[in-house]
């Protein structure tokens, strides 16, 4: 059966990957972006599939308007792919109010709106998979990067919530826990604190732990997406990436060995 996605941040990255992926498998995309002028040749070669929908997320009003008008472009969702997003990268005493309030109204409250906007047309229709893009990192916080890794715990704790709220209604949802692809996210999606000289060690420690790879290419996480969405039953979150699974799992460990390390010191509480 012929399945209708709404995708944004479609025009690069990632959801540029899941766009083509999706419209090669004879699905229908409605592509949603701030800028999708990129997507001009592909919508030439896809002129039956493929709705390019200016938009941007973080303003709640004009998401609920393009989820309207995406609905009426192919008459139902299916896949809800919350991809939008960007990245502040800075130390936490550095970032601005100002910085802190867009980046979180991208990251998070994007993916809010896009979500609130949907899953009226999904419960009506008794189906839909909703897929929110978030980050391996996104259960621990890493210098420099903890505003991005806090925007997404953010919406993996909402998606939890979410998922045992629309189950009744036939609504899959699943927390996809992205690894590092590269997506432009450290380059045109990345909005820079102003550098404390305090901190200059720092950087200069993390920058030689990231060194340049900028990781595989967005269309290598596109297989076991498409695996997902054919699942019947889907699970809850998936990991992305076989060497963030395997991070994923160590830093879990450590935390499991730091919480029963400390064991006696929580016990002293009642609560």
């Amino acid at each position: 059966m012929t399945r209708v996605w709404f995708i944004t941040g479609a025009s690069r990255g990632l959801g540029r990957a899941f766009t083509e992926a999706a419209l090669a498998a004879g699905d229908r995309v409605v592509a949603a972006a701030r800028n999708v002028e990129p997507l001009a040749e592909l919508a030439r070669q896809y002129p039956d599939a493929l709705v390019r929908l200016p938009l941007d997320v973080s303003d709640r009003a004009s998401v609920f308007d393009g989820v309207e008008r995406a609905v009426a472009a192919f008459g139902r969702l299916d896949i809800v792919l919350n991809n939008a997003g960007g990245l502040l990268l800075g130390m936490v005493e550095e970032a601005t109010e100002e910085q802190l309030r867009a980046h979180l109204d991208v990251n998070f409250f994007g993916a809010v709106w896009v979500t609130q906007a949907v899953v009226p047309h999904l419960r009506a229709q008794g189906s839909g998979h909703i897929l929110q893009v978030t980050s391996m990192g996104a259960s621990s916080g890493f210098a420099a990067t903890g505003m991005y890794a806090a925007g997404k715990a953010a919406l993996n704790a909402v998606s939890e919530a979410l998922a045992m709220e629309v189950e009744p209604f036939g609504i899959k949802v699943t927390i996809l826990q992205m690894g590092g692809y590269d997506t432009g996210l450290f380059t045109v999606g990345t909005t820079m604190t102003e550098p404390d000289p305090g901190y200059a060690e720092l950087r200069a420690k993390l920058a030689e732990m990231w060194g340049d790879d900028a990781g595989p290419d967005p269309s290598t996480a596109v297989p076991a997406v498409m695996e997902l969405v054919g699942l019947e039953e889907p699970p809850a979150r998936l990991i992305v990436g076989g060497v963030s699974y395997d991070m994923v799992l160590q830093m879990e460990q450590a935390r499991i060995e730091q919480y029963q390390a400390w064991e006696r010191l929580s016990r002293l509480a009642p609560g």
